[in-house]
């Protein structure tokens, strides 16, 4: 399995949780071997990603169904509480990194996913819009708003406020 790692990374990030990623990642596997007669060329890594997702909606919808939420128009304005990140918070936060974990962390999942398979994963938006079956049209716009979405995240702007200029 060459792209457990990529498997393992899509899962964590859509589950948000080590011990869940894992049992995504092992239905996945389960799933893959049952089926690998359906992979054709050298595609694999977009095959067994879908797979993965696939894995994790299923998941998803046996322990943790409130999650499930398709966008209204609204994710972009309602996803991230600017209330929620208060001074002292932003102060305390000094780490980049953990910033933008957090920050993608918080994104709505139909936008972290896409992002993580683009940016993490460096999929084409082809591949994307195979692997989570949406055409490349919705890969683009929900790239652009998650995109939009850590623009305006509190936790990178107290991370960037936080900064001297000469760290800039």
């Amino acid at each position: 399995m060459p792209h457990l790692n990529a498997a393992y990374n899509l899962a964590r990030w859509l589950a948000r949780d080590a011990n869940d990623a894992d049992d995504v990642v092992q239905d996945a596997c389960v799933r893959a071997l049952k089926y690998v007669g359906s992979l054709h060329g050298n595609e694999a890594r977009a095959w067994f990603l879908t797979i993965v997702r696939h894995a994790f909606y299923d998941w998803l919808g046996r322990n943790r169904p409130s999650e499930i939420v398709q966008d209204d128009g609204t994710a972009l304005d309602t996803a991230i509480d600017h209330a929620a990140v208060d001074p002292e918070q932003s102060a305390s936060r000094n780490d980049q990194t953990q910033a933008l974990v957090d920050a993608v962390a918080a994104l709505p999942l139909q936008y972290r996913e896409v992002l993580v398979l683009r940016e993490l994963e460096e999929l084409s938006y082809k591949e994307i819009a195979r692997v989570a079956d949406i055409p490349i049209g919705t890969v683009m716009s929900r790239l652009a708003r998650a995109r939009a979405l850590l623009q305006r995240s509190p936790l990178l702007h107290a991370v960037a406020g936080n900064m001297s200029g000469s760290e800039r």
